[in-house]
């Protein structure tokens, strides 16, 4: 049944599903950045995100203020457990836009203390996602009555979030390595051909290890397996596209690693999506629960729904058709 409360619900999910897989790139090219020593082709890794890199960022905000503004309860849960995560990974992205604004006009010896900052950013940013992702799977101290009943400040850490932040740092390099295929020449080109194999073992391997957690710890995602079969749909599409990235890395086409790699992402997405469907917090607080009142919803629909995501959906759109193509070599920021 369509309501406002799904309405929203699912301009959540793909602010979220944008964010991930473009903001994921701009994570995944800073953290091959930090492992780079060619300032030849770190200079060109930079140029290749920068027109567009704030903008993906944007989404980050648009999924905030909708879980604000439209699910007031799930909001309030859900940053209650993770405060100083987000506040980490907040102060991981100021410290990764600061450097990738001054890097340019420093000094040899202050350039090196900007690249590590702007390296080291995009790695702690990916991992708390991934932790943060990986503490909502294994399940939250919510209770019944939508509140967070947790003891301490770390009642989101476990092995499994952490191993989550690991793999996502595994994800994100992956698509910033097919992003340098698809926008680069040169040396950075050849540096993305070369670990894109070696990158999405990481990932299948981290695959392998969080399903085997998972089922050993009887979490209760893996029920939603049993109770919706159709999930299965999503991995076998998520199979393709590795095929798919394969070919792409073996016959040196160089728009097929990225697309690839998005379409894997956004399987692991849907799939996750889908196994918490009905709802915001797994397993505790359902999208109807959160949801503020209805006259607060249509409010936000008339200025929001209508005007501001399709102005964004357009910009963005637009950004990447300006700014399509190589980036030559010799550009710089």
């Amino acid at each position: 049944m369509l309501t406002l409360a799904n309405f929203w619900a699912a301009v959540l999910a793909l602010a979220l599903l944008m964010y991930v897989l473009l903001d994921g790139f701009n994570l995944g090219v800073g953290i091959l950045f930090g492992f780079t020593r060619s300032e030849d082709a770190r200079r060109n890794m930079v140029a290749t995100i920068s027109p567009i890199w704030d903008g993906n960022e944007t989404w980050l905000v648009v999924s905030g203020s909708v879980l604000f503004a439209a699910f007031p309860i799930a909001y309030a849960a859900l940053l209650s457990t993770f405060y100083l995560p987000l506040c980490l990974m907040l102060a991981a992205l100021i410290l990764r836009g600061v450097a990738f604004e001054f890097r340019h006009e420093a000094g040899p010896t202050m350039r090196r203390v900007w690249d590590l900052g702007f390296g080291g950013g995009s790695l702690i940013a990916a991992f708390v996602q991934g932790a943060t992702v990986g503490a909502l799977v294994a399940g939250l101290p919510i209770g019944p009555d939508g509140r967070f009943i947790g003891h301490g400040a770390f009642d989101w850490l476990s092995p499994f979030a952490l191993l989550c932040g690991v793999g996502l740092c595994l994800g994100d390099a992956l698509l910033g390595a097919a992003w340098l295929v698809l926008k680069s020449q040169g040396e950075a080109r050849d540096r993305g051909y070369r670990l894109m194999p070696w990158l999405l073992l990481g990932v299948l391997w981290f695959l392998t290890c969080a399903f085997a957690v998972s089922f050993g710890m009887h979490l209760g995602v893996m029920h939603r397996w049993t109770e919706r079969p159709w999930l299965i749909a999503f991995p076998a599409i998520g199979l393709l596209a590795v095929a798919a990235l394969l070919l792409g890395v073996r016959r040196r086409r160089d728009a097929w690693p990225f697309a690839a790699t998005s379409v894997i992402f956004g399987a692991a997405f849907a799939t996750l999506a889908a196994s918490f469907l009905p709802y915001l917090a797994p397993f505790s607080i359902t999208i109807a629960q959160a949801a503020a009142p209805s006259s607060s919803l249509s409010f936000i629909f008339w200025g929001a729904g209508l005007f501001v995501l399709p102005v964004m959906l357009l910009y963005t759109v637009a950004v990447y058709i300006v700014f399509k193509g190589k980036t030559p070599p010799a550009d710089s920021y």
